[in-house]
Parts: C-alpha cells; sequence; structure tokens
C-alpha cells in the first residue's frame, strides 16, 4: 500500500493547476520519483518547467495541499468488507493495459479488488436511454461473458452500463467500474446500491481525486480508460456522437477490439452501432463472435495461465543488451513492438512485464510511441 509520503507527493503533483499528465511524467523521467521532482532545486526543475508552473508547483494551493489528508483519512476508514487503495505508476498492480494508451493515468483510487485491473477484460457500453431489448442484451451478454470468466467493465452510467455491471455480478467472473467523480462521491445516486455491491464484489476506480464532481468534461475522459483497460469493447445502442461512440473509437486508437450489435434501422439508438459497424467493428450475434474474435475459444483461465518459454536471449554484438535485463531488451529489439507482442516474446507475467517496463522508461532505456508501441532509445 502506498505510503503517506508517496501520497502527499504524488496528488502534489496530480492536483498543480496547469501541470498536465505529460508534464509530470517527463519531471518522473528526469527525477526518477514524485518526491524526488518536489525536493529538486528550482535550478534543475527550470530546465523542465516554465516559469508560471514552476511557481504554481511551488506555491500554497489549499485545496491540493488539503487533498493528502483526506485521501489519507478515507482509506483508513474503509468499511468492513471494502479494501481502498491508490495505484500510482510503477506499482506492480498498476493495469499492463493502460501503459499502451497515449494518457495513462499517474494515479487511479480503488475500492474494491485490485486484482481485477489485471483481469481478462471486456468494455460493454451503450446508452443511457436504453431500450428494455438493449438493458435485457446488456445483462444477457455481461452474465454469458463473465461466464467464461471475463471481467466486464463499465462506466457505471445510467441504462447499459448499469445493466451490465449486474449482468456480470451474477456470473462466476466479476466487474470494474471506472467512475467519472472522486471515490467519495455516488454518481448516479440511483446506483447507490450497485456502487456499494461492485465495491465488495468488483472493483470501481477513478482516476479523479476525492471531492471531483461530475462535471460533463469527466466522462470523455473516464472513458479513455474503459477502452485502454480491456481487450474490447462492445456497443449496445448508441445514438450518434454518443459517448460511447467516444469510447468505441478510444478502443480502436489503442489497438483494442470494437464489436457492436445491430438493431432495427428505425431506431435512432441503433445508428451508432450501425455507423460503426460501417466502420469496421465485428457485429456481433451471440457471445460466440466475441469470444472467438477475442481467440478464446477455449477457457480463458487457460488461455491466461499457459505457461511460456522465451526463446529471446542478448544478441551478439548488443551492448546494451547485458545484466538483468538482456532477454527484454533483446526481445524489444530496435523497432516498435506492441505490448501485447512483447509480451509473447518474452513469456513474462503482464504486471511483471509493465512495471520493468516503466522502470526503462524512467530510465531513459525506453520510449513511449503514439499508438501504444514501446521502442529502445537510440544512443545519442
Amino acid at each position: 500500500m502506498i505510503t503517506r509520503d508517496e501520497l502527499r507527493a504524488w496528488l502534489h503533483l496530480v492536483e498543480t493547476p496547469g501541470l498536465g499528465s505529460a508534464t509530470t511524467r517527463r519531471l518522473l523521467a528526469a527525477f526518477g520519483s514524485p518526491q524526488a521532482v518536489l525536493g529538486a532545486p528550482d535550478a534543475a526543475l527550470a530546465n523542465l518547467l516554465p516559469d508560471a508552473l514552476l511557481r504554481a508547483l511551488r506555491a500554497p494551493h489549499p485545496p491540493r495541499d488539503a487533498l493528502p489528508e483526506a485521501t489519507w483519512r478515507w482509506l483508513a476508514e474503509a468499511p468492513a468488507g471494502e479494501v481502498r487503495d491508490v495505484i500510482v505508476l510503477g506499482d506492480p498492480r498498476y493495469p499492463a493495459a493502460l501503459l499502451q494508451t497515449a494518457d495513462p493515468p499517474l494515479l487511479l483510487h480503488t475500492r474494491g479488488r485490485v486484482e481485477l485491473l489485471a483481469a481478462a477484460s471486456l468494455a460493454i457500453v451503450g446508452s443511457r436511454a436504453a431500450t428494455p431489448q438493449g438493458l435485457a442484451h446488456a445483462r444477457d451478454f455481461a452474465r454469458h461473458l463473465s461466464e467464461q470468466g471475463l471481467t466486464i467493465v463499465s462506466g457505471l452510467a445510467l441504462g447499459i452500463d448499469g445493466a451490465a455491471h449486474a449482468g456480470a455480478l451474477a456470473g462466476r467472473g466479476s466487474t470494474l467500474a471506472f467512475v467519472g467523480t472522486g471515490l467519495d462521491q455516488t454518481y448516479p445516486r440511483s446506483h447507490a446500491a450497485l456502487t456499494e455491491r461492485i465495491a465488495r464484489e468488483g472493483l470501481i476506480a477513478s482516476d479523479f481525486s476525492l471531492g471531483t464532481p461530475p462535471l460533463p468534461a469527466n466522462f470523455p475522459r473516464r472513458n479513455r480508460l474503459i477502452a485502454g483497460t480491456t481487450r474490447g469493447t462492445l456497443v449496445i445502442e448508441a445514438a450518434p456522437q454518443s459517448g460511447s461512440l467516444i469510447t468505441a473509437r478510444l478502443a480502436s486508437e489503442a489497438g483494442r477490439e470494437v464489436f457492436a450489435i445491430p438493431g432495427s434501422i428505425h431506431s435512432r439508438l441503433a445508428r451508432g452501432c450501425h455507423e460503426l459497424i460501417r466502420q469496421g467493428a465485428k457485429l456481433v450475434e451471440s457471445v460466440d463472435d466475441v469470444m472467438v474474435e477475442l481467440g478464446l475459444g477455449v477457457p480463458v483461465r487457460a488461455v491466461m495461465s499457459a505457461p511460456r518459454s522465451s526463446p529471446f536471449e542478448a544478441l551478439p554484438g548488443d551492448e546494451d543488451a547485458a545484466g538483468p535485463d538482456a532477454g527484454l531488451l533483446a526481445a524489444l529489439g530496435h523497432d516498435p513492438v506492441g505490448f501485447d507482442a512483447l509480451s509473447a516474446r518474452t513469456g513474462w507475467p503482464a504486471d511483471r512485464l509493465a512495471a520493468r517496463l516503466l522502470e526503462l522508461e524512467l530510465e531513459g532505456v525506453v520510449q513511449r510511441l503514439p499508438g501504444g508501441l514501446l521502442q529502445r532509445r537510440g544512443r545519442a
């Protein structure tokens, strides 16, 4: 679990006005940790920050400065049967899939089973104003996919999201909800009972700090986590220009599968799904359509736990591929590679691979490219 000093340093960076995640990652790459960033002399920080941001980092900011103690109390006051935590970049429990995305969150607040961040998962999203048939589809698909061992990921919104979470909890798998508020908020209020059940049996996560209200701009940002954590996104009923289509687009950009259930040509809620299918999304009529496309024609647990051995060794003449990282750097090669391909090459568990890649990125050995690709940095 995160320490109080670590929490204070992370939240200081995350909540400093104007200091975005990309700039923060550059600071972490340069100095190694949030504590080191805050302890660095101004002259060193000035090489990476404009004067205005350096002043913002150093100046008192009451909302930011009060947040670490409030968050620490929230962690300590978890009710019986609920586990609360804050997962940061570099933590072995940080979801490996998010490290492949363009804007991985610096930290995640969590309520529930943190191990679900690393589970084989599928997103199910759709309209808040869903039809009864759409709600039935969401519940049934989520329950059957959960029975196959998949964790169902959604956004805890009204309509399709809520039905998908409920269906997943009825199967032997579980569910993960990414929300667009701080975890001390319940939104929507009508999902209070479902929220508490997910916190006990599944997982709720957010990259928003405590106290963050449900602002409209929060939800597209939340959607990137739904799309980025999962192996694919299934859209059930979506109007044109809806948030569900944003999630589908983000999934496609991250190299994940996109699925859509078709509907009546007379239904406005089918138009978004039909547009996705025209753009190349997989048309889905049954759970088997999803399982086969994901390569899960055999039980999920067997696929995920199958032992692998790595044939990669340090290549002759590769001076950098030496020491404990020899096999990993040889597997990386010198061309861009995706995380899944690298995992297959090395045979490493995803959490171990993600953690070591992050360390190598902070050390300047590996760089992240657009599209979730990774590449070794060339020598100057």
